[in-house]
Order: C-alpha cells, then sequence, then structure tokens
C-alpha cells in the first residue's frame, strides 16, 4: 500500500519523506567536499535533497533514468519562505521560497525568483519551513549589513 501512495503522489508531484542515509547512499557521489544531507523527499524516480549547504533537485530522465539531471539552490540565497497547510480535500501542503539568483547578493542589484514544493496532506512540513525561515532571517541580516 505505501507503494502505492508514493505512486499515486509522484504522480500529482507530491514528495514523500526519505531518510538522510536512504538518500545519501544513493546520491551521497553527488555532494559536494565536507557537505552532509539534512533531508529529503523523493518523487517516484526524482528527488529533492537538503543538505547543510544547498538545495537539491535530482531530475532523472528518459525511460531507463540513467541520465540524471542535478540542479541547486544555495542555502544563502534563499530570503523569503511561505507555507500553506492542506485543506479539506485534495488539497496539499505547499512551501514557496524566494531566493536570489545572482552571485553577488548586494541590496540594490538583486534578481529574485521562487520556487514552490508541493508535500502531500500526511507530510508535517513545519520542521522544514521553520528551518528555511531561520536559514531567509539569517540571510537576510547577512545581505544588510
Amino acid at each position: 500500500m505505501a507503494l502505492f501512495n508514493n505512486i499515486i503522489q509522484g504522480a500529482l508531484g507530491n514528495y514523500s519523506e526519505k531518510s538522510p542515509e536512504q538518500l545519501t547512499q544513493e546520491y551521497g557521489d553527488y555532494l559536494f567536499d565536507n557537505e552532509t544531507i539534512t533531508m529529503g523527499y523523493q518523487l517516484v524516480r526524482d528527488a529533492l535533497i537538503f543538505t547543510d549547504h544547498r538545495i537539491i533537485f535530482v531530475d532523472k530522465q528518459g525511460a531507463t533514468g540513467k541520465k540524471v539531471s542535478f540542479k541547486s539552490i544555495h542555502l544563502d540565497a534563499i530570503i523569503e519562505v511561505e507555507m500553506e497547510t492542506a485543506g479539506v480535500g485534495l488539497d496539499d501542503s505547499e512551501i514557496t521560497i524566494t531566493y536570489l539568483s545572482n552571485v553577488n547578493q548586494r541590496s540594490n542589484n538583486e534578481v529574485h525568483l521562487d520556487h514552490k514544493f508541493e508535500f502531500p496532506k500526511k507530510t508535517d512540513i513545519l520542521p522544514l519551513y521553520r528551518y528555511l525561515g531561520n536559514v531567509s532571517m539569517a540571510n537576510r541580516a547577512r545581505i544588510n549589513l
């Protein structure tokens, strides 16, 4: 039944939580020096991985999934976090982050992008929201010095 739920959630675009150990076993070779997976989620073949330095989007492509794309958002670029909890019915929980896409993070030259994560209503997203909120507050303090 759990496999079926994961497939249904994956088809709906929702992530299911995976342990850092499971994700490290599968994706550890792709981490940078001294980088550690802190949490992560699986979406059928794709993954959303949080490390102590960045958020990694793993996109397995093609019929075999042998071709894999890795894209990152660095944690030091996140400046805003929004959360929407699941309602009644088919609603999902969502977290949206706003981040700076430019390398030189100066308050007079900001380029903002947004990214939305959708989770099944059974997923407790509050710890992730709080974590990302604390990251964004620290980044704002650093950028605005």
